[in-house]
């Protein structure tokens, strides 16, 4: 496994800068003026003048950010309602998703501890100009060299995704010395699937462009995606590579910086999933509205685009792709994943196909991260991302196991209940 990606010839490639892009934060960058660091403003004290705290300065932005995202969820929440209508379906699944979320709030908080407080997330990094184009950064430790970096875009029926819902894999990545980068993107009804794919690609642009101002490789970056995140970052994958093999305008970032695609629980014919999903309570009518009609389902299926003639020459542009499934997912069959392993590698594109027995949706992502332990996934995407790296690997070997955040009988119970 780990050899499909130790054997591939140097990635490498030109990529222009993004207009519009920025590097780190402006607050996280000194500004002087007449060589004084107007960033570490003082304010008066008994004892003269001391600085003010900067965590005081990001708690405030916090609080405003979370007021605006809060403003704008509730109305965007109304919107959806207005699409959904009255069904027994998505009401039964939105109940569940209650219960479901109760039952592992201790885990949860932990890592909502972690995301609020660590010096090591970088929070709402903004990557473009639209209300939801900004990502969150998880930093390792030790900064002595590069790290590589894993992009990842998150699931959430192309309806509720956000990315703080990569905190628990940024958390675990980035204590193995791997950057990770959670990017976020318009959902349904904020936008439609044009525009997620259109912001996630905004969010690799940046990453690729500027991940070296804070510590990581930019050659050795990994994509990957979850859910209906495998699906949208497929889609950004493949879209750039055509646009590559056509030079028909200039692009700001290249498929060549990729090293590797890990889909996880994806969908990626949405011609053979419209059935399916209906059945599970995201109801056709909206669906086709996310997808821009029903007409569009071809245009943004991957794997049908895969086995179009006309995009032979992009397909070659594409990195490795390993793909992650687990056989009882009823939210997205395996078969899903099963048939694009089957179309990639008729295109002659190196892929793996790794099944994991009874193990569903949530347990690949939410369970088995939080049961802690041995992670049958989590050691596949170390393995890979560190297969070139001998002490990152020596490492790995002799880290300690990752502690348990849930009792198992929370963990059974809400694999029980859970609506995915």
């Amino acid at each position: 496994m780990a050899s499909l990606v130790a054997s591939l010839p140097d990635r490498q490639g030109v990529v222009s800068a993004l207009h519009g892009d920025t590097g780190p934060l402006l607050s996280e960058q000194p500004i002087h003026k007449n060589g004084v660091d107007i960033n570490h403003r003082r304010v008066a004290g008994r004892n003269g003048t001391r600085p003010r705290p900067a965590r005081q300065r990001s708690f405030r932005k916090d609080i405003g950010h979370v007021a605006s995202e809060t403003y704008l969820v509730t109305r965007l929440s109304f919107t959806l309602l207005q699409y959904l209508g009255i069904g027994y379906r998505w009401m039964t699944k939105l109940l569940a998703l209650g219960c479901y979320a109760m039952l592992l709030m201790p885990g949860f908080l932990q890592v909502a501890y972690y995301y609020f407080l660590s010096s090591r997330v970088k929070r709402s990094v903004v990557y473009g100009d639209q209300p939801r184009n900004r990502l969150d950064l998880y930093l390792p430790g030790d900064t002595e060299k590069p790290k590589p970096v894993l992009i990842f875009v998150t699931g959430g029926a192309w309806i509720i995704g956000y990315k703080a819902w990569g905190s628990l894999l940024g958390l675990q990545l980035a204590e193995r010395g791997i950057i990770v980068a959670c990017i976020d993107y318009r959902n349904f009804p904020q936008g439609t699937i044009s525009d997620m794919v259109k912001d996630v690609s905004q969010g690799i642009s940046f990453v690729v462009n500027n991940i070296s101002c804070y510590g990581g490789d930019p050659d050795r970056i990994y994509l990957m995606g979850q859910s209906a995140g495998a699906h949208i970052s497929s889609c950004v994958l493949l879209d750039q590579a055509i646009r590559e093999s056509e030079n028909k305008e200039v692009i700001s970032w290249s498929v060549s910086k990729i090293k590797a695609y890990f889909g996880l629980s994806g969908g990626y014919n949405l011609v053979d999933l419209v059935d399916h999903f209906n059945n599970r309570g995201l109801y056709r009518s909206i669906f086709f509205s996310i997808m821009e009609g029903e007409e569009s389902l071809h245009k943004f299926s991957p794997e049908l685009k895969i086995l179009d003639p006309s995009f032979k020459y992009a397909i070659r542009l594409l990195p490795p792709v390993i793909l992650f499934h687990g056989n009882a997912d009823r939210s997205i069959p395996s078969d899903s994943s099963k048939r694009f392993a089957d179309a990639l590698k008729k295109m002659g594109l190196r892929t793996e196909l790794i099944l994991y027995d009874g193990k569903t949706h949530t347990d690949l992502f939410i369970h088995d991260p939080l049961r802690g332990g041995k992670d049958d996934l989590f050691d596949h995407i170390v393995a890979l991302v560190h297969c070139d790296d001998r002490e990152a690997l020596a490492k790995d070997a002799t880290a300690p196991p990752r502690r348990r955040r849930v009792p198992e009988f929370l963990l059974k119970l809400a694999g029980e209940i859970s609506p995915f």
